[in-house]
């Protein structure tokens, strides 16, 4: 497809909406007019008293076109004319494909904290009819927002100006799924790597643990996860438990999460290493109880295997533990799908992370071309749909919420809670409140001024090879943490 852009410049935002109705097709951008099959044209025409503003879609044969007015008195005017210059193309997209996406023209990954600032800044009301009116988002999405907004709210008040995270990145994992991107290696090829690994990486957070001393900051959550951390062995798991144990101050955390993830990686022994060292969250997710995608994912490990890990966590004391699910996964159905959702409510647990399918560059169902079109992002709303509505009616909320590029039907990531329950690393991570300090390969390290919000960042190498043999120069990053808190 072409986009023709006359007399504007938004060429990154309009190529971005395109490819919600769009999302594996090529599409130029031009500044002048092209004629083709399939083609769009956008046009702003700048006067005295305001803008007119122009949106023309073809596409093999079907054309639609919106023309609309802004008066230059319109508050932040230059951006409003972007804004609808956006949503007079997504009304022509909607008109010809006959499907509307229910986030609109909105594409941005924190959508929670828009309406946040919103609110402020206009009112409750008025950023409802903003959010509404101007960036074409549902109601449904609308109350979606409201809700999260509110539980990000609470949470990110308990955060102070000195306060840090800590990340701790294992990773290694059985199997690569499918659908995944991350930095993780599988266990049987990096098995030898291990004890190496295990002791650099207590080398990094010892190093860190200093800095952390020095400035006087105050740790508020704990997240290990990867990869898989309990691909590790109960021992590996101690040392690394027992390093973040005798290096910090613990006695402010409010919250210590282990990502269990796989469930073929769980054992009773690995579990009471966890419990013994103070873990107080732990994940088991099976992203699906359908073992036919499962198998279709990668995943080596069954439902049942599921069922028997979360029994076993709660045989051994575990009383806060979250399950991820995906929406949207290949030759998973809507049917399939609830059976999942009713499942797991069936089994109580104190989160229930749903994400929505994103089709990541790096990851192995993108490589062989699966490219899920609109009839799946139909079927992906319907799905996270039902599972708002059962795990609501559960008594298990939503709390926090984000967004990816490339996922299926344009969809979002939510978390839900019991009361009381709420993951706070997610909502203190996805929201940069404060700083996350991370230690492993692939970790990154996010530090966030208190005073005036800046963000700065540190990344440590992305592959365990790589990490252990530039171990020293790594380091020398880290000393960064100590300029970057020179004003404390």
């Amino acid at each position: 497809m072409i986009i023709c852009n006359l007399g504007n410049n938004f060429d990154y935002e309009l190529e971005k909406l395109s490819r919600l109705f769009l999302p594996f097709e090529r599409i130029d951008v031009k500044s002048s007019l092209t004629v083709d099959k399939r083609y769009a044209v956008t046009k702003t025409e700048y006067a005295d008293n305001g803008c007119n503003i122009y949106a023309f879609l073809s596409l093999d044969g079907k054309e639609k076109e919106c023309k609309s007015f802004l008066s230059k008195d319109t508050e932040n005017f230059k951006k409003r004319c972007e804004l609808l210059l956006a949503a007079n193309l997504f009304e022509c997209f909607v008109d010809i494909v006959s499907y509307k996406p229910e986030w609109g023209i909105l594409t941005g990954v924190r959508p929670a904290r828009l309406f946040i600032e919103t609110v402020k800044n206009m009112g409750y009301d008025n950023a409802v009819k903003y959010f509404s009116d101007v960036l074409k988002v549902s109601k449904n999405k609308i109350s979606l927002l409201s809700e999260t907004a509110k539980s990000e709210e609470d949470i990110i008040s308990l955060s102070k100006n000195n306060s840090f995270s800590l990340y701790v990145s294992i990773p290694f994992c059985p199997t690569r799924c499918s659908y995944c991107s991350f930095v993780s290696n599988s266990i049987d090829k990096a098995i030898k790597i291990i004890p190496s690994y295990i002791e650099y990486l207590c080398k990094e957070i010892e190093f860190v643990s200093k800095i952390v001393k020095e400035k006087k900051l105050r740790l508020e959550t704990v997240y290990i996860g990867g990869g898989t951390p309990t691909t590790l062995s109960p021992e590996d798991l101690e040392t690394v438990l027992g390093k973040i144990r005798s290096s910090f101050d613990l006695s402010t955390c409010r919250e210590f999460t282990v990502e269990a993830g796989r469930p073929d990686t769980i054992t009773k022994e690995k579990l009471v290493a966890l419990k013994k060292f103070g873990v107080s969250r732990i994940s088991i997710n099976p992203q699906t109880l359908n073992d036919n995608v499962l198998s279709v994912i990668g995943r080596r490990h069954t439902a049942k295997q599921f069922f028997e890990s979360f029994k076993l966590a709660r045989d051994v004391g575990f009383d806060n533990i979250n399950t991820d699910l995906i929406a949207g996964l290949p030759s998973d159905t809507y049917d399939s799908f609830c059976k999942t959702i009713d499942e797991i409510i069936n089994i109580s647990p104190e989160n229930v992370t749903v994400h929505s399918l994103s089709m990541k560059r790096a990851s192995t169902l993108t490589a062989v071309g699966f490219s899920p079109e609109i009839d799946a992002g139909v079927l992906s709303t319907k799905m996270v749909e039902y599972a708002r509505t059962s795990l609501t009616k559960a008594g298990i909320f939503p709390y926090y919420m984000y967004r990816q590029s490339k996922t299926v039907g344009n969809l979002e990531n939510v978390g839900y809670s019991k009361k009381g329950f709420e993951g706070l690393y997610n909502v203190f991570i996805m929201d940069e409140t404060h700083s996350i300090i991370a230690c492993g390969a692939s970790a990154a390290t996010k530090l966030r001024n208190p005073i005036d919000g800046k963000i700065e960042r540190i990344f440590n190498f992305k592959y365990p090879f790589e990490y252990l043999s530039r171990f020293d120069e790594q380091i020398e990053r880290k000393k960064g943490i100590y300029e970057f808190y020179s004003f404390l």
